[in-house]
Formats: C-alpha cells, structure tokens, sequence
C-alpha cells in the first residue's frame, strides 16, 4: 500500500512538473485542486474517469446511428469514405502532404506578460473593478437611465414614485445584482424577503421599490443612433467596446491562450445535478460569447458576442450552419496579437488547415483538436481522418506534415486528432495518470492537454462571480454576463498585485467586499 501510494505521489509530482513547464501558473490563484482531473487528457486524479468522454471523443470507432447509415452508403458508392473536402492518397501527396518530419521551432515570446500597470498595496477591490467600470461609465448609465425614464413617461405617463438616479445610487444598483453571485441567491429580489435568501445587512442600504424603479428603467444606450440602427446589439455595444479596450490596457496577456466559449449559463454544480428536463426547460439563451483567455492566469483577454438570430451584421443566421462562422469568430478576437508570435489553442469547431495557415502568416501559431464531425477537414488527407482496421496501440501515434503543419492522430482508448504549427512534430510528450501510468504522446497532444485543462478548471473558478440575476432582455443578459467577466479579472489582477500581499482576500471574500464597497458601508471587511 505505501509502495502504492509513493508511485502515485511521485506521478502527481512528474505531472506538476510537466505541467509547470508549459508555463501553466496555478498558484497565481493559490485555490487550485491538486489534479487537472475535469480535462479528458490530462488527469492525475484517481477517481477520474476518462473512458466515458473518450467514448465520445472516439467516435469514429462506434456504430454509425440509424440516421447516418444512408449518408456514408452514398459516400461508400461514391468513392469518397472520409469527411467532405478531405484529399484522397494521391490527391494529398499532391498537395505537398508527407510523413517526412521536419523539426519546427516558434521564435521566441518578447513580450513580458501580467498587469500593464502597478496598483499600490491599499488598493480596494472597487480600485480594480473600477479599471475596467470606472467612473464615467457608471456616469453614462446614469445620464441614459434618465433620459430612458424621461422618455418613457413622456410616452406612458408619469411614475410619481420615480426620481432621476445618482451615481451612488447606480453603483449601488450594481452592487446589489453582483451580490447575487456572492450569495448565490436565486433572485436578487430576495434581498428584501425573509427567506433563506435575505440579506438585512445590505438591504438596508436601499429600499426593494427603488431598486425596482432603477432595474425598470437601467439602460447603456436609451435610443437608438442614427448610424447602424439595425445593430442588434446596440444597446449594449458602446460598454463591449469600452471594457474590451480597458482589458487591452490593463493586462499582457502570456503568450499561450486559448479561444473557447466560456461557461456562462449556470453554475457548474447546477449542470452537473440537474436533470434532462430541468435543461430542456431552460430557455435558449439568443447570443453566442466567445473568449480569448490566456492560458497562464486564466484573464479574459477579449471577447466577442454574436446573437444567434435576427437581422443585423452581429446576427449569426447570415453564417448558420457555415464552416466559416467560427473562423470569423476566431479573427476577431485574434486581430490584436499578430506578430507577437501567439500560441493559440483551438477546439474542434476552430480548428481548420486554412485558418491556421491564414494565421501563420501573421505570426499566430496554433494548436487544435480536430474533429470529423465538427471540423472543416478540407484539404486534410483522408487517410489521417478515418480509422484503420488494424487495431492502435494506446499510446500510438501517426503524423503528417504540409510545410510546417503537422496533422497527428493520437490513439488513446480512441483516436484523438490535432492540428498545429506550434509544436514539432519530432518531439514526444507524456500524458501522466495516476490509474495507468504514463501514455506517451506526441508534444503537441501534452501541450494542448495541460493547457485546456486549466481552462477546464478555471470554469470552476470563474463561476463564483456568476451573477443569478437572470433578465429576459438579451443585451442586459450580455450586460451581466460582462459584468461577471470583468469582476473576474479584477480578482486576478490583485492576485497579482502588492494589495494581495498586504491582504489576502479569497475569491469570495473578494466579491463581498467588491460588493459593500459599492453600496458604500461603512464596514467593508468580508463577513467570515
């Protein structure tokens, strides 16, 4: 059992090892578990269970469902057996694809990465909240509430019971709905009750009718300007633009970072006991988010919002069902790091030969999982997209290369497929886990495992500011959703800073005082 137990230790500590090789930096947050367990790779947890998502992921090597059976008889009569616009043998050979490797090397990062700017050690966390929300922009929800409620009673008639808000009041306002994320009440209404939900200790600051009147009549933009009217997203645009610009300022981003749709609907504990039909009840958000997210602190770099329907250049029914509608997405949010030789990492529905050529030209090098069903596989060679009858060993690999692009296929309990130019393909990695040991792996596979690891515990982290307050209105929902990124990376930045030293505030005492601050109490220690 001791011998046991020291083979196990000394597979973590290896693990830790390689994983802080990669320039992965958990105690930035001083809160992570011991393992990478949640990642389908990366595991050295001894309850983890990879089997089910690699049964998932390999499913290439399952039966084909009922609906599929008459599309791949038409493409077995067809002559053409792996997805569409993938290159047959000789069409691949022609286009330059090989087994010859060739050892690649990405020039080096120069840019030191973390906060652009030094907070003093008495900074508040309103101090860093307020560098992506300052103070005139509280300003402008002021002034737009106003001239919303004006307008609307100019039009409906009067509310006797209303007065135009003050900026106290405002972020006041915006105290009691991140408090929603602090207690994880169900309602921000419930502040007032006397449920289990209630909060005397902040409800007193403001009475439940005036918070009504504020939440009635809140707005970013009041009306709609005269240029880009069809804008969906224009009530809320001029703030994306405004937080977008302070993420660029106040933080460098390292030069490993991932682009991936956060978890933003609810909180994972949430997902993960609930059931099917308490899911399907939910309703459908109308917009898409996606982030860039560096790798080594977990910031939110940029983010990009799209709605899912409508009319407008932001709506996504122009490209629905298109290849290139995550190919735009990833543009947009990559159009700020070329030439600063970038790594990104990509998942399946990104990850494409073309986009990761466009980027290579730009000095963006990339890494991605691939797959058949949820990829753009043109101008990949057939023969590396389907499975062969001859059984894989686990730990088995098989590359390719076009040029300084490398398509492996990585044999792990089912076939894993990645794409990349960041990694060479001549040199091998390890996946490390606890239950069986070492699995090698080409560099690339470790690399983008340890890596998206940390993002897939990060949604852990991140969901403790997830605000509860659920509006019907699509823009406000991106509004708080936007909201929670931010207080997010406001934590992160004085976990990095000289005022983490001087207090050492948990993520959640964070939050609380974040909150009393804003509504301004005199007492702004986190109660314990």
């Amino acid at each position: 059992m001791a011998e046991c137990g020291r083979k196990a230790l000394s597979l973590l500590e290896a693990a830790r090892s390689r994983y802080e090789s990669l320039q992965i930096s958990d105690d930035v947050f001083g809160e992570s578990g011991d393992d990478s367990s949640d990642n389908l790779f990366y595991s050295t947890s001894g309850e983890s269970d990879s089997d089910h998502y690699i049964a998932e992921v390999g499913e290439e090597e399952q039966p084909p469902r009922q609906n599929q059976q008459p599309q791949r008889r038409a493409e077995k009569e067809s002559g053409h057996s792996g997805p569409p616009g993938s290159l047959s043998q000789s069409q691949a050979e022609d286009e330059g694809w090989t087994e010859t490797l060739q050892d690649i090397t990405v020039p080096p990062f120069q840019e030191t990465y973390g906060p652009a700017q030094k907070m003093p050690d008495t900074a508040t966390a309103l101090d860093f909240f307020q560098l992506f929300v300052p103070d005139n922009c509280i300003q402008n929800m002021v002034t737009q509430t106003n001239m919303y409620a004006k307008k609307f009673q100019e039009r409906f008639g009067s509310d006797e019971g209303w007065r135009p808000v003050t900026a106290q009041e405002m972020k006041a306002f915006l105290g009691f709905v991140i408090s929603t994320s602090v207690h994880r009440c169900e309602s921000v209404l419930s502040i007032w009750s006397a449920g289990f939900f209630s909060n005397r200790s902040i409800a007193l600051k403001m009475s439940q009718s005036r918070f009504e009147k504020i939440l009635k009549y809140f707005h970013i933009v009041a009306f709609r300007p005269s240029q880009g009217s069809n804008q969906g997203l224009y009530k809320i645009q001029p703030f994306l633009d405004s937080l977008q610009q302070s993420f660029s300022c106040t933080f460098r981003p390292s030069q490993t970072q991932v682009l991936h749709e956060p978890l933003i609907d609810e909180d994972p504990v949430f997902i993960t006991t609930c059931t099917e039909r308490e899911l399907r009840k939910r309703k459908k958000r109308k917009f898409s988010l996606w982030v860039r997210q560096c790798t080594s602190t977990g910031f939110i770099c940029q983010i990009s919002v799209h709605l899912k329907e409508g009319q407008g250049t932001d709506a996504l029914s122009a490209l629905k069902n298109k290849p290139q509608l995550h190919s735009l997405v990833a543009k947009q949010l990559c159009q700020n790091i070329s030439g600063k030789n970038t790594i990104i990492f990509t998942g399946p529905s990104i990850t494409n030969l073309s986009l990761f050529s466009e980027f290579s030209k730009q000095d963006i090098f990339c890494c991605g999982l691939l797959s058949t069903r949820k990829s753009d596989c043109t101008g990949l060679p057939q023969n590396m997209l389907v499975c062969s009858s001859t059984p894989a060993q686990r730990g088995q690999s098989r590359v390719m290369m076009k040029g300084s692009i490398s398509l492996i296929s990585w044999y792990n309990k089912g076939h894993f497929r990645f794409l990349t130019n960041a990694y060479s393909p001549t040199k091998q990695g390890m996946i490390i886990k606890r239950k069986s040991g070492e699995v090698p792996c080409p560099l690339a596979v470790e690399a983008f495992a340890a890596h998206l690891s940390y993002i897939c515990k990060y949604d852990d982290k991140y969901s403790k500011y997830f605000i509860f307050h659920k509006p019907n209105k699509t823009w406000q929902q991106v509004f708080w959703l936007s909201i929670s990124i931010a207080i997010n990376n406001a934590y992160i930045l004085y976990k990095m800073s000289d005022a983490y030293a001087a207090k050492r505030y948990s993520r959640a005492q964070f939050g609380e005082r974040l909150v009393r601050e804003l509504l301004d109490l005199d007492d702004c220690s986190p109660t314990q």
